[in-house]
């Protein structure tokens, strides 16, 4: 472990694999209980890790903003194994859901962060990969936030032990990732078409359904750039919020693209402050999402 202020880098052996993380502290912890911890999933970056996202986004502010820990997790190769069966990760078998679940238990022990309400948002593979850790550690997450990932078909019959509120984001022109779902651009050896993910209608609904929210429609807030879906209710209190950005592609809300890329993006709102919004008050209850 090495640590800066507040800045910490550790290294775990998971699986024979020695997987690496940095974690940055809030500089003043929050009172009336133990500091939340948000994990943060980069996309799908050759050569890439956990320091991708604390770049690209805002995370880092919004530690000291919301009181929150936030972790940065990397990759195997860059890439996460999300259940889709497409990238190397999955190929090799890598315990992706082992390791989160160690970086929450060592950044619980080491820094005294909740063991048990924790927030995984994601991007594209991290996305995926965040649907992955919400059903698989439903006892350790309490959020999920996806942007440009939805649900892996490969994963629907899972059943968590608790209800996992969601905050979903998607750019209604996102052609990586479509917004009405599809296959990944990765085919098997014979062509074959695999890796399908739902679109965000169905990853609303499921995790709906998952959280036991009522039947209703829910609130819709509707600007000029985007339209905002809100059911609340579920089990525990949790809600499931669908955003679909109009013209939005394969991007981060509120933070321009990386070097190379030409998705369009949206700036009317910050991704990573808007999933502190909706996650600060679901942590900072009393956890009854059991199910």
């Amino acid at each position: 472990m090495v640590s800066e202020g507040d800045v910490i880098t550790g290294e775990l052996d998971i699986g024979g694999r020695q997987r690496g993380f940095t974690v940055r502290l809030p500089r003043t912890a929050p009172s009336g209980g133990p500091v939340p911890l948000v994990l943060v999933l980069h996309g799908n970056y050759p050569g890439g890790g956990g320091w991708v996202m604390r770049e690209w986004t805002t995370f880092d502010s919004q530690a000291d903003a919301w009181g929150l820990a936030v972790a940065y997790p990397n990759g195997c190769g860059g890439c996460w194994a999300d259940g889709r069966g497409v990238t190397t990760a999955d190929e090799a078998g890598v315990d992706d859901v082992a390791f989160l679940r160690a970086v929450v238990d060592w950044t619980a022990e080491r820094h005294g962060t909740a063991p048990d309400r924790a927030v995984v948002a994601g991007v594209s593979n991290g996305a995926f990969m965040a649907h992955r850790l919400a059903l698989a550690a439903s006892d350790q997450v309490a959020v999920l936030a996806a942007v440009a990932g939805g649900l892996p078909a490969a994963l629907s019959d899972r059943q968590p032990t608790h209800a996992v509120s969601a905050l979903l984001i998607h750019g209604a022109a996102d052609r990586l990732s479509p917004i009405e779902g599809g296959y990944s651009r990765r085919r098997g050896p014979g062509g074959e078409l695999r890796g399908r993910t739902l679109s965000l209608r169905e990853t609303a609904a499921h995790w709906c359904a998952i959280d036991r929210c009522p039947p209703a429609p829910g609130r819709t807030h509707v600007t000029e750039f985007s339209s905002r879906t809100t059911v609340e209710g579920g089990a525990g209190g949790t809600r499931v919020a669908a955003w679909t950005v109009f013209g939005g592609g394969h991007s981060w809300p509120g933070t321009p693209a990386p070097p190379g890329r030409t998705e369009p993006v949206t700036q009317e709102f910050d991704a990573a402050e808007e999933i502190c919004r909706f996650a600060r008050p679901l942590i900072a209850a009393p956890d009854t999402r059991r199910l």
